[in-house]
């Protein structure tokens, strides 16, 4: 697909805290319910908001993160979860301008809007101002002329006669109101430390919450104009992004630098998920089923078993502390994924991932297969983060760069194991994770569409075992017991 107009507003706001969730997820919600097929997008790394994304919408929430991806990746992995869809809505990351610290523009709503050749619609909080609203619109607005902000939506309304000195003051400013949302009626969207609860931990009561959000865009915000501004945009000079194409490249890279899958049949790669383990790019189970691998999701909090035949285990983050006691409960699961960890089978572990893999979060025994303790602490470690892998692992060859991110509360004794994961570059020089026998786990978030090797050698690795049924000590990359 190339060449492709599909009709796509971004969502912005000045600031977090605006209300971008609630009227992104409202809108998707209501153009969902009116009968389009709408198509999810997230600006940045977070993964619970793309949550709320897939239940308004039926599709797979998607990011688009130019820190993580590179730029050059933006369109390209729009087009590809827009394929097919009469609409794209984009919510933006924290205030219209604001990226990576210290690199400009870089991961900002601003980029991707432009990037895209998107209408930006701003969402202001004007619960505490009058004409002020106006000034700070065109502020917004000619701060970057590449930038098309093509309309406002006033969130958090106080009255009538609020709603009317808004409009008359947005009146001469050249950007048309194409919304208005009352303060009263908030939708329950409960959060905590990290954002929203996921879907995945309230499913019925984030129906609700959805449902309830898609109602108040339909009485404050003039969808008709919104749906006519998507559809008056460019063509984008791109091409999706295909999987099964990046496989391809990187299978064609010489073997010393990323294996390409074994013949060996279709190796079947487990891959955590429930309310534990919900944060997941969709785009590496994509990359995973494109490098010969059958992609096979389980529950640690309720099955017993990894699925018969797994040969390879991806958990990614979320948050495990909040169930940590019904984590440590399943010892079943917690045996067999210690024992196929000890069997060499490639594992690959993210953020609360690891914590499961350690010996104990919280004083819960956890999995046991890293000699490390884990547990909650008061200090947010947020932020980008520039690595390269330091030795050849079931995930990375030595010298692989990567850009990920950081996004917790924990702390683990000790930080690191004798063979760290990663050897992080920027914004500090440390080392990070853990590499043990076909291990490898780190508190580093990592986009795969920005590096498909680590897919391919992560299925080429699971492609040269045996059928799965391993034996021997549990404890062993652990050194001793749980």
């Amino acid at each position: 697909m190339s060449g492709t107009a599909v009709p796509r507003l971004v969502i912005a706001a000045p600031s977090s805290g605006a209300g971008k969730t609630t009227v992104a997820t409202g809108l998707m919600a209501a153009f969902a319910e009116a009968g389009l097929t709408v198509s999810p997008h997230k600006v940045g790394p977070d993964y619970i908001d793309p949550g709320y994304h897939a239940l308004a919408t039926g599709r797979p929430g998607r990011n688009l993160d130019a820190y993580l991806c590179g730029p050059e990746r933006i369109a390209p992995l729009f087009l590809h979860g827009a394929a097919g869809a009469d609409l794209a809505l984009v919510e933006g990351v924290m205030g219209l301008f604001d990226g990576a610290s210290g690199m400009g523009e870089l991961s900002s709503t601003a980029q991707v809007a432009k990037v895209l050749r998107a209408p930006v619609v701003l969402v202001v909080d004007a619960s505490s101002q009058s004409r002020s609203v106006a000034a700070l619109v065109h502020g917004f607005a000619s701060w970057d002329p590449e930038v098309r902000l093509a309309g406002v939506i006033l969130n958090k309304v106080g009255s009538d006669r609020h709603e009317e000195l808004l409009r008359d003051a947005m009146g001469s400013s050249g950007v048309p109101v194409l919304g208005a949302l009352r303060r009263t009626g908030q939708a329950r969207t409960p959060s905590r430390h990290l954002g929203l609860v996921p879907v995945a931990e309230r499913r019925a009561e984030a129906v609700e919450s959805v449902a309830e959000l898609a109602a108040r865009v339909r009485e404050g915000c003039d969808l008709a104009a919104l749906l006519a501004l998507a559809r008056n945009v460019p063509e984008l000079p791109a091409t999706a992004w295909d999987p099964a194409a990046e496989i391809r490249a990187v299978a064609a890279v010489p073997a010393g630098r990323s294996a390409g899958a074994a013949s060996a049949g279709r190796p079947l790669i487990a891959v955590a998920g429930g309310a534990a383990f919900t944060f997941s790019y969709a785009e590496h189970a994509e990359l995973l089923t494109a490098a010969g691998a059958d992609v096979v999701p389980f529950d640690p909090l309720h099955d017993e078993q990894l699925p018969p035949g797994t040969r390879g285990l991806v958990i990614g983050g979320g948050f495990p502390e909040v169930y940590a006691p019904d984590l440590s409960a399943n010892a079943p699961l917690r045996t067999a994924v210690a024992e196929l960890a000890a069997s060499g089978a490639p594992v690959t572990a993210e953020c609360a991932g690891l914590l499961y893999l350690a010996r104990s979060l919280d004083g819960k025994p956890m999995c046991g297969v890293l000699p490390a303790d884990a547990r909650m602490t008061e200090r947010l470690t947020l932020g980008y983060r520039e690595a390269v892998a330091l030795q050849d692992n079931a995930l990375a060859v030595a010298g692989t760069r990567v850009r990920g991110h950081e996004f917790h509360r924990t702390a683990l004794e000790p930080g690191a194991g004798p063979s760290p994961a990663w050897g992080v570059t920027h914004p500090a020089r440390a080392v990070e994770g853990y590499v043990a026998g076909g291990v490898h786990a780190s508190y580093l978030h990592v986009h795969w569409a920005a590096e498909p090797s680590l897919a391919v050698r992560l299925v080429a690795g699971a492609a040269r075992r045996g059928p799965a049924a391993p034996s021997g000590d549990a404890a062993a990359l652990a050194g001793g017991g749980r």
